[in-house]
């Protein structure tokens, strides 16, 4: 029978760290959704939107996205970039204890260090088990084969500290400002929400950036592009963009122009841009 795997080289859950200097830049956030199934379209991603939703109401916003496969070296090669930059990154998928979840083993071959049970999450998947076992549902005995592989799922890189599963006791885990949950929406985004809201609220509406954009009519991209590197050049830290659209849902042809950036020098930007389509020979209301 399979012996209870190790639990003394994990650190209990330890308190989310002290708020940082309001001084520093706010990190960048990033994704990264790992699983076969949504690569192959059989499961459709549900985290990047999420995501943006639970950042921009704290004052936040996703800088990048990426999807990546269940191959162990390709899970390795991601993270190892990953963990060298300082960014806040959510990891969604891979983290349970079946032949295809491999991103516990590859988060710990990233960071070059060994994997052990972690105590607390031994503890909750514990819990759990009792739960369902009052419940007429598998057994309590946690020296049974089947409760010893569940505990797999409590095996962590070495030095890292749970994410609370309010949805079933089972944990994710956080190391190095990467914070790993299943893929399971019902259960990841609500562990994103935890995250954001114990470790990184000294971060929440501390970067006050707006967005606005308007249609403009009848005006080729190309007479307009001049004035908006006009833009980003007069407006330092504005960013403009333009969004066209050919009209393939029965509406006229058009383009969304736009800046995003500080309130006050992206009002200014928006409203000199609005000037110069005008003076370009563009409209701001659709043809009759």
């Amino acid at each position: 029978m399979p012996t209870q795997p190790d639990v003394s080289q994990h650190a209990l859950h330890a308190p989310a760290p002290e708020p940082a200097s309001s001084g520093l830049p706010v990190p960048r956030v990033r994704l990264i959704a790992i699983g076969d199934e949504i690569l192959s379209g059989r499961r459709q991603d549900q985290h990047f939107t999420k995501l943006i939703e639970l950042l921009q109401a704290r004052g936040m916003r996703l800088h990048a996205a990426e999807f990546i496969s269940d191959d162990e070296d390709d899970i390795v090669a991601c993270l190892q970039r990953s963990f060298a930059t300082p960014d806040l990154v959510f990891c969604c998928g891979g983290i349970g204890a079946t032949p295809d979840d491999r991103t516990r083993q590859a988060a710990a071959r990233a960071l070059g260090v060994g994997l052990a049970l972690h105590p607390e999450a031994a503890r909750l998947i514990g819990e759990r088990c009792a739960e369902t076992a009052a419940k007429g549902q598998g057994s309590a005995d946690m020296s049974i084969p089947e409760n010893q592989q569940r505990l797999q799922m409590g095996v962590f890189p070495l030095g890292a500290e749970i994410i609370p599963n309010s949805y079933n006791r089972i944990p994710g885990f956080f190391i190095r400002d990467h914070s790993f949950m299943p893929g399971f929406p019902v259960m990841a985004h609500a562990m994103m929400a935890w995250t954001l809201d114990t470790r990184y609220a000294c971060w929440h509406h501390q970067e006050i950036r707006i967005e606005h954009s308007f249609l403009v009519f009848g005006l080729p991209e190309s007479r307009i592009t001049p004035a908006l590197e006009f833009l980003e050049q007069h407006w330092p830290g504005i960013r403009a963009f333009s969004l066209p659209n050919v009209g393939d849902r029965g509406g006229h042809p058009h383009i969304e122009l736009g800046v995003k950036g500080a309130p006050e020098a992206a009002a200014q930007a928006l409203a000199w841009l609005r000037d110069q389509v005008q003076a370009l020979g563009g409209s701001l209301n659709p043809p009759l």
